[in-house]
């Protein structure tokens, strides 16, 4: 078998919500296998940070701050990457409204409205402005980061649990339209990991323990641990693969 199914050399990869956690492991593990990652998130020097993490160990990677639930921000780096790269070949979206906890009868309209407004029409225009410039160019790959509570709702985490689920079938829409522009269009759905976006799970040591007794492997996930799949999913080792979502939760879900 050809050592080289995972080689990015050349690519061009955008990588959402990139700042810290899995989209900082997914952007360095891009940039290890040779593409161009533009690490973005809501804020700048954060961005920076990573960037200059991958050029210090030998990558190529820029930062540009982009804010997904606001589509001034998302035309703007779409028109930065066409001005300054000309093309797009991978797109991770991967940035997340924190969740909301609690009931969901006491869900406040205003983070209904954040979630919905970064985690379903953030990702659905970015993935739209992305596969436009792929288009252009003979094709390319999307990752869109859903979420086990996408299957099975959270408790306590409704209205990120619905966002979530609503990824999923984003997702399987964008494969099947977009398939004859030779762009594939994946998800990954993670199962409980540390970070600080989940680390409401983490605090409370009841909580942890019930999810964590749950969970087969007993153990929960670190970043890196999903940024392998996203790998797969965007380089030549999964050509024939669209429309699928790929679940990495230590087995939960079986």
């Amino acid at each position: 078998m050809s050592t080289k199914l995972f080689d990015l050399t050349g690519k061009i990869a955008l990588v959402t919500g990139a700042s810290r956690g899995i989209g900082e492991e997914i952007a360095r593990l891009l940039a290890e296998q040779g593409a161009h990652v533009i690490v973005s998130s809501r804020k700048q020097d954060d961005c920076q940070a990573v960037a200059d993490a991958i050029k210090a160990e030998g990558g190529s990677a820029e930062a540009f701050a982009c804010h997904i639930g606001e589509m001034a921000q998302v035309d703007a780096i779409f028109a930065h990457i066409r001005e300054s790269h000309g093309k797009l070949d991978i797109l991770v979206n991967n940035a997340a409204a924190n969740p909301y906890f609690g009931h969901i009868l006491d869900t406040p309209v205003d983070a209904f409205d954040k979630t919905v407004d970064v985690n379903l029409r953030g990702y659905f225009y970015m993935s739209v402005n992305g596969a436009k410039l792929m288009r252009e160019h003979g094709g390319g790959a999307i990752v869109n980061t859903a979420s086990i509570n996408g299957l099975h709702p959270g408790d306590m985490q409704g209205i990120y649990s619905i966002s979530k689920a609503a990824v999923i079938s984003m997702t399987k829409s964008f494969a099947q339209e977009c398939a004859q522009f030779n762009i594939r269009v994946n998800a990954l759905l993670p199962g409980l990991t540390k970070t600080k976006f989940a680390g409401a799970l983490f605090t409370n040591d009841d909580i942890y323990k019930h999810a964590i007794a749950q969970i087969p492997m007993r153990r929960h996930a670190e970043p890196k641990e999903m940024a392998g799949t996203v790998l797969y999913l965007v380089s030549d080792a999964s050509s024939y693969v669209t429309g699928e979502c790929v679940v990495v939760d230590g087995g939960f879900t079986i």
